[in-house]
């Protein structure tokens, strides 16, 4: 379908709606309370639009369910759901998130869309869940690069004076661990510090190993984890041995390079509380970055079903 939502700019509100249906149920309204497909009745507003109770207009369209005899919106259980924000303002949120590349800030959203920061901070933080990989989903397979970072600030000038205090201020920054598949999707784990058993994990649930070419650097975690795959590869950077034919850590590294450079340069600071759902962003739009801004879009807003996040739980 051809979504049309302005990357800057509100939708009208029966615009926004509408389209939300659309992408959502695609014609077939869908009772979220019994699961009900067959039919449901739209209940027409007496004027253009419904009244809340403080007496301001809304155009929330709302049905009834001819089964369960429920009412309902397409908002109940997805992340705009319990939400007073105009349809048309999330969906251009939404849009903004998935088109650059680098992310947008909450202050950004502060700014372009008229709201305060403490609500663009947690519309950013409910799309970021829209964006999370989906339950049961496939393992990864074919030619699988993987890696560890580490996210935090860079020492001054003479802060380091050996290599104990190195390891140690390395130890003080955020371990993440980040499996790329070549042509295909990223999936990064926040993991605090990082452990041989940490990636054995990772790597145990997210990797078909039977059908998979395991491509890492040198780190001495990965030779045990390596036996169990068909292939493991890895290139030495102690011996300043970054390529070797067609095996390399670069996509990866690449991935990493990204992920730093916009926690930099457009968050500026994120927290280890909040960092996985920064991970999950950046993976969704490496993941998805060979489809347009708008098909781009549409996923994530079929995705927010399932997804509601409150105010009380923004972990």
């Amino acid at each position: 379908m051809n979504l049309s939502i302005p990357a800057i700019g509100k939708l009208s509100e029966e615009e926004a709606w509408e389209l939300l249906e659309d992408i959502r149920w695609g014609g077939r309204p869908v009772c979220p309370h019994c699961g009900n497909d067959e039919k449901s009745y739209f209940l027409k507003p007496q004027s253009g639009y419904r009244v809340t109770k403080k007496g301001t207009a809304t155009y929330r369209r709302v049905w009834k369910c001819a089964k369960c005899r429920k009412q309902y919106s397409v908002l109940v259980g997805t992340i705009f759901h319990g939400s007073h924000i105009p349809l048309g303002t999330w969906l251009t949120a939404i849009r903004m998130m998935c088109q650059g590349k680098n992310g947008v800030s909450a202050h950004e959203l502060h700014r372009s869309l008229e709201i305060t920061y403490k609500t663009a901070w947690f519309m950013c933080h409910r799309i970021r869940e829209a964006m999370k990989l989906p339950p049961l989903v496939d393992k990864l397979s074919g030619v699988v690069e993987a890696d560890e970072t580490w996210i935090g600030g860079k020492p001054r000038a003479g802060q380091i004076k050996n290599r104990k205090e190195a390891a140690a201020f390395r130890d003080a920054k955020a371990g993440v661990a980040t499996l790329v598949q070549r042509d295909g999707e990223a999936r990064s784990f926040y993991m605090g510090r990082i452990t041989g058993s940490g990636l054995h994990s990772i790597l145990n649930e997210n990797v078909d190993k039977p059908n998979t070419r395991l491509m890492t650097d040198g780190r001495i975690h990965y030779r045990s984890i390596g036996r169990q795959f068909p292939s493991h590869d890895f290139v030495d950077h102690s011996q300043a041995e970054y390529v070797r034919g067609d095996v390399t850590t670069n996509t990866v590294e690449g991935f990493f390079g990204q992920l730093k450079s916009s926690l930099d340069g457009t968050y500026h600071h994120v927290s280890r509380q909040h960092l996985q759902r920064y991970l999950d962003e950046f993976d969704y739009r490496y993941s998805t970055r060979k489809i347009t801004d708008a098909a781009r879009t549409e996923r994530a807003i079929r995705q927010s079903a399932g997804r509601r996040l409150r105010y009380d739980d923004p972990r």
